[in-house]
């Protein structure tokens, strides 16, 4: 018998709670996340002393619970994020909480106000008309007093919180497919001609597990950081580091399906993570990238080059408290492609190197790059043979050389000059 999942069977309900907090922070909107029948399942962030008054009114209540409630249902109904217009005439938004395909509840957010031209372009939620409020001055003057936006942050703002909440239901879901595989496996195993097909599968939960590793630490260091910025300039930096983590949420969840990208759009990846660090790290972090004409379009497995930057960013810049440095490179070599992640730490013990790259080695559960070292070195050799993968140069006199070995493929249809 299939079991229905909850959302508290999907998150860790108070890491779910300082995710919203911090978004909250970080925006200025009000956020709750609610069930599938609309109940709150966290406490509201950041509600507006508008929609408090607003709520005082029975009536007005009822018309904000079925406002709510639109929100969820439409975002449910298309699978993404819905912004729309309460009966209050404040702009709210809904996320979906989705788990192949059925609707655990919703992450609802806004409160907010919009230029009139852009309210206009949206639609009003389930109120057929605005609440009229102008026989009553107070409430007015606490509308007219509430944060206001531009309709591009909010669509910005909803797909962060929607690539946060894909990111996270990915991680719990992958937890779950392990064991649902581990079961399978016994069963495959009483049959010796299954036996290909089960290490098979096993390659696959690597895989996803792999996707996952982006941890909640760094994720809570980004958001503290928006929060940061957001207190310190106007928009734009703030805007940059959204849309630089959206962009890495979307290219971590859309490649399920396709363990294959080109260098190209794995550095681009690697690139959006270092400005996200750079605006953590400030003057401490410099980084350089040398992306050798024609290598761009050359298949490599997905995240391949990121667990190597992050190890970098970790044990060599970030422990230092000077900072430090860290190129990027991918250049044509004795027939293959070589890529080089450099940084100019204090370097890793030799003993520490064969730990790494052993995949015999038992995985340190808190080390989630470790993990993702050996998972990428794993996968080149099994793609591509064992005469590919991942060394690491233990002569240099300082810090720490990777060398990513990798055969030249293109795209199809795309030829390479070499």
């Amino acid at each position: 018998m299939r079991v229905l999942l909850k959302i508290s069977d999907v998150f860790d309900l108070d890491i779910l709670q300082e995710i919203q907090d911090s978004f909250s922070d970080a925006t200025g909107f009000a956020t709750i996340t609610v069930d599938y029948k609309g109940n709150p399942i966290t406490k509201y962030s950041n509600f507006s002393k508008y929609c408090l008054s607003v709520r005082e009114n029975a009536n007005c209540l009822e018309r904000c619970y079925r406002s709510d409630a639109h929100g969820g249902i439409e975002s449910a109904r298309s699978g993404k994020p819905s912004i729309y217009i309460c009966h209050g005439g404040l702009v709210d938004l809904a996320v979906p909480i989705m788990v192949k395909g059925n609707y655990l509840g919703a992450i609802l957010s806004g409160q907010i106000r919009i230029p009139k031209e852009e309210m206009d372009s949206l639609p009003i939620g389930a109120a057929i008309e605005l609440t009229d409020f102008s026989d009553h001055p107070e409430i007015q003057r606490l509308h007219d007093e509430t944060m206001v936006t531009t309709l591009d942050r909010v669509k910005a703002s909803a797909n962060l919180l929607y690539s946060i909440a894909n990111y996270l239901v990915e991680k719990q879901m992958i937890h779950i497919m392990q064991d649902e595989l581990h079961n399978k496996n016994l069963e495959l195993m009483e049959e010796v001609k299954l036996r290909s097909e089960a290490e098979a599968a096993l390659k696959e939960a690597d895989l996803k597990a792999l996707q996952a590793q982006i941890n909640p630490h760094f994720l809570f260091n980004v958001l503290n950081t928006i929060g940061r910025l957001a207190l310190m300039e106007n928009a734009e930096k703030t805007q940059e580091m959204i849309y630089a983590f959206s962009d890495m949420m979307r290219y971590t969840l859309k490649k399920e399906k396709n363990d294959f990208v080109t260098i190209q759009e794995e550095m681009e990846h690697v690139r959006n993570y270092l400005t996200i660090q750079k605006v953590r790290l400030g003057e401490r972090l410099n980084y350089s990238f040398d992306l050798e004409e024609e290598v761009g379009e050359v298949l490599c497995p997905f995240m391949t080059i990121q667990p190597f930057v992050e190890n970098a960013i970790n044990h060599a810049i970030e422990p230092n408290a000077a900072g430090g440095s860290v190129s990027i490179s991918a250049r044509k070599k004795d027939g293959n492609i070589q890529i080089k992640v450099v940084d100019d730490g204090i370097g890793i013990p030799d003993k520490k190197i064969d730990q790494l790259l052993d995949d015999r080695s038992a995985n340190d559960s808190e080390n989630s790059t470790g993990i993702g070292i050996q998972n990428a070195n794993k996968r080149l050799k099994y793609y591509f043979g064992p005469q590919y993968g991942v060394i690491y140069n233990k002569d240099v006199e300082r810090g720490t050389e990777v060398i990513i070995t990798i055969p030249l493929k293109a795209v199809p249809g795309r030829e390479l000059n070499v």
